[in-house]
């Protein structure tokens, strides 16, 4: 059975490549199972249209497996019309959120033929022992196909309780040079040694999120929030340095740290085992309230933190009841202070576009972040299948037709929907003019025109 795998680029022109840490996963397990394959990896060597064509013909399969983030749909529709073309007879598998939130319309509307739902790393390999003829596929838990002109679900697979015990993923793979060496644009200022001198990847440390915010959707919705050990995370990173000198971290989480005993429990585990790397990541944005806070922020940076990320989101508090955030502006401010007391960078996200938005809204929100010297990454609200948000849109008929709207999704920096009372023209203005503010008022020393699509998180003076 030939098997391929494909890695979709999502976007073709920012020189950034970032490593598929979803895939990697996936094509561990394929591997660790006794599967050999091929891999098309689109977005590392940013193949052209032809170009791709031309390897996926350039031999029978038999499977092909893609997947994405849902705002990739057009581009999974579009590779899966190009592999039915040259192997009619194959079997698209498709994973990631483009099939767990919208496999009606994937299964319908594309040449695939089979959604994975949720978690993949278990389910892919028993998938690929049926299509080889050890069972039948309806026997698969966790998959979705057409059968008889109906959508068939197998239902749910238990989730992975334990993530530490996953193997970690084989960088060998994949071409990782290409990513360290891409990255390495993608690291926050300020930076603690020279770009040219950093080499960094992404490592992935726990699987979904305690917050239910109603803009979100991820492939781990409705599941526990699960996260590795300590040492299970140190070893990984142990061998990442080992084999690729690495000396910069990306945890690259929906959250990272959920509660102060996780920080503090990597930290010191760090510490203890005399690691030297820098190393950013996420958290909730009102972890850190109380001055005795300021012990476990000073392990971090012991520990080589030059970071952390949390989402302000919006100043607004009926916005941010709205989006179900359970944050307040102040705990945002206080967690702010303690952080940068310790000299510890911050950087946050802001999210532009539910119904009540106004153009004071959007003036208090940039406020705030002048307020506490952080240059927001900005975008415009695009609703995602599976979220709250996105149901309130189809309600009230700002989505009359799913697929034309999924086909239309991209970057959250380019304004594809508005649900509120501005015209887009008052929009995009009010929002340009807050991003002026906190250009020059933080001194971060940006181009007009690249206020709201930086490259990488910008600090103050930066």
């Amino acid at each position: 059975m030939n098997i391929l795998l494909i890695n979709i680029c999502l976007r073709k022109e920012p020189p950034i490549k970032l490593f598929p840490i979803g895939l990697g996963y996936i094509a561990t397990a394929i591997k660790n199972a006794g599967f050999v394959f091929d891999l098309l990896d689109i977005d590392a060597h940013r193949y052209t249209d032809e170009q791709i064509e031309s390897l996926i013909r350039k031999k029978k399969y038999d499977v092909v497996c893609m997947g994405c983030v849902v705002t990739g749909y057009k581009i999974v529709k579009t590779l899966a019309s190009v592999v039915k073309k040259h192997h009619p007879h194959s079997k698209i598998i498709v994973g990631n959120s483009v099939a767990t939130s919208i496999v009606g319309t994937l299964l319908t509307k594309t040449n695939a033929d089979i959604a994975v739902l949720g978690e993949g790393d278990e389910t892919i390999v028993d998938l690929l022992k049926a299509l080889s003829g050890s069972k039948p596929v309806d026997e698969v838990k966790g998959i979705c196909f057409i059968k008889d002109g109906k959508l068939t679900y197998t239902g749910a697979r238990p989730v992975i309780k334990d993530i530490s015990s996953l193997p970690f993923i084989d960088h060998s793979l994949f071409a990782t040079e290409i990513y360290i060496e891409s990255s390495r644009n993608r690291v926050n200022e300020p930076l603690p040694i020279p770009r040219n001198e950093i080499r960094p990847l992404h490592v992935s440390t726990a699987r979904g999120c305690i917050a239910k915010c109603t803009f979100c959707y991820h492939n781990f919705q409705g599941t526990p929030f699960r996260f590795r050990s300590a040492e299970s995370i140190i070893a990984e990173i142990k061998y990442l340095i080992k084999t690729y000198s690495l000396n910069y971290i990306f945890f690259w989480d929906d959250l990272t740290f959920a509660s102060k005993k996780s920080v503090l429990e990597f930290s010191q585990k760090v510490i203890d085992e005399e690691m030297r790397f820098f190393w950013i990541a996420n958290c909730m944005a009102n972890l850190f309230q109380e001055d005795g806070d300021i012990f476990i922020l000073k392990k971090a940076k012991e520990a080589g933190c030059v970071g952390l990320v949390y989402a302000l989101e919006s100043a607004d508090p009926a916005i941010l009841r709205d989006m179900n955030k359970n944050i307040t502006v102040e705990q945002f401010s206080r967690q702010s202070s303690l952080i940068k007391r310790l000299g510890i960078p911050i950087w946050t996200s802001v999210v532009f576009g539910y119904p009540r938005e106004t153009p004071e809204t959007i003036k208090r929100t940039f406020d705030v972040c002048i307020e506490n010297e952080v240059f927001p990454s900005t975008g415009y609200l695009q609703p995602y299948p599976g979220s709250k948000i996105y149901d309130y849109a189809v309600k009230n008929g700002f989505i009359p037709n799913e697929e034309e709207y999924l086909l239309n999704l991209g970057d959250r920096q380019d304004l594809r929907l508005n649900m509120t009372s501005m015209s887009d023209e008052d929009y995009k203005f009010h929002i340009l003019e807050g991003l002026k503010r906190c250009n020059e008022k933080l001194n971060v020393g940006l181009n007009v025109d690249n206020l709201i699509k930086t490259q990488y998180f910008r600090a103050k003076g930066k």
